[in-house]
């Protein structure tokens, strides 16, 4: 347990371990021409963005209207972020040891390079502490996502986990695209469906098939994994939405644009970009610092806790820091 040093999210659902923002790498990450990630175009339009049924973060609603663009059909996978790596030697924030001089305060085992990793509790716990599943572990980072005796050897078709908000924008600069606005990815995850509970419409049924990779069973001590996988599962793997895209839902949380408030403006926009960062450091503990928006839910999200597999669901995620169950996919802008 690191009780200083974890803080909850907005209701616990994500531990955050109190890191500082880390300095880029400062490497000339090139764009390619066209990087080998198969895009979706979309004309754009005018939808309903949040939610009033669900958590108070999701809300208000209100009416968003966003141009048109392009976006990953799938999450980035390990296949494609090895390739970018390779490219240009980036080191991600999870393989980086942090400045004792910068943070004399912080334990010597804390500076060392590691993420955060779900640690299923081998008892009940109170699901109020999310630091009952959590663990910082050493070594752990895109390469050996639960740690450093972990391997993504045979997971190349699954979506690269234990990435930062500065580790995906740094991929998604050099594969000649950016991070989705948190409008343009929720409008994308809607696939045409006006108002819809889920990617897919307004319920989630079971018995009409599994259509996201989702926690089943009592969250957070047993996966029954009866969708047939317990962590990440092969992009694709489920049916797409209305627009083509697979995983909007489930699978894993994906970093946007937006820097995180707890809800949105009570106004119509078009093109919304997010709050200020300085609005952003409002909302989160000084030694974290502003926090991003992720989108989504991932396999962790279970009807009996987080229940985050939805357009309009979205948390916050520091700078400096992954986990095991967030990755992102990228859009470009149509000209």
């Amino acid at each position: 347990m690191l009780p200083r040093m974890i803080r909850k999210t907005w209701d616990g659902d994500l531990a955050i371990i109190a890191w500082a923002v880390l300095a880029c790498m400062g490497l000339a990450l090139q764009p390619r021409v066209a990087a080998a990630v198969e895009m979706i175009p979309l004309d754009g339009g005018t939808f309903l963005m949040g939610s009033q049924k669900h958590y108070r973060e999701e809300g208000p609603l209100r009416r968003v209207t966003v141009g048109p663009f392009l976006i990953s059909k799938t999450e980035v996978t390990n296949a494609e972020f090895a390739e970018f790596v390779a490219a240009t030697g980036y080191v991600t924030t999870a393989e980086r040891a942090l400045d004792p001089a910068e943070h004399p305060d912080w334990p010597a085992d804390l500076l060392q390079p590691g993420s955060m990793v779900f640690a299923p509790p081998q008892h009940a716990v109170s699901r109020r502490d999310s630091t009952a599943w959590w663990r910082y572990v050493h070594g752990a980072n895109w390469r050996h996502p639960t740690g450093p005796e972990s391997s993504i050897a045979t997971l190349d078709d699954h979506p690269v986990v234990q990435v930062s908000p500065e580790d995906a924008e740094a991929y998604a600069k050099w594969a000649g695209g950016r991070l989705p606005t948190e409008a343009e990815w929720e409008y994308a995850a809607r696939g045409g469906l006006e108002g819809a509970d889920y990617v897919w419409g307004e319920s989630y049924d079971p018995v009409e098939g599994w259509k996201a990779n989702t926690w089943q069973g009592a969250f957070p001590q047993k996966d029954d994994a009866v969708d047939g996988h317990h962590g990440t599962a092969p992009v694709g793997s489920f049916a797409p939405n209305g627009f083509g895209l697979h995983d909007m839902a489930g699978n894993v949380w994906e970093h946007v644009a937006d820097w995180w408030v707890p809800g949105h403006p009570k106004v119509e926009e078009t093109d919304p970009r997010g709050p200020p960062q300085r609005l952003a450091a409002r909302f989160s503990p000084p030694e974290v610092g502003p926090r991003r928006v992720v989108k989504g839910g991932s396999w962790l999200c279970a009807p009996n806790f987080c229940h985050r597999y939805r357009p309009a669901a979205r948390q916050a995620q520091e700078m400096g820091l992954g986990t095991n169950h967030i990755g992102f996919r990228i859009v470009r802008d149509r000209e």
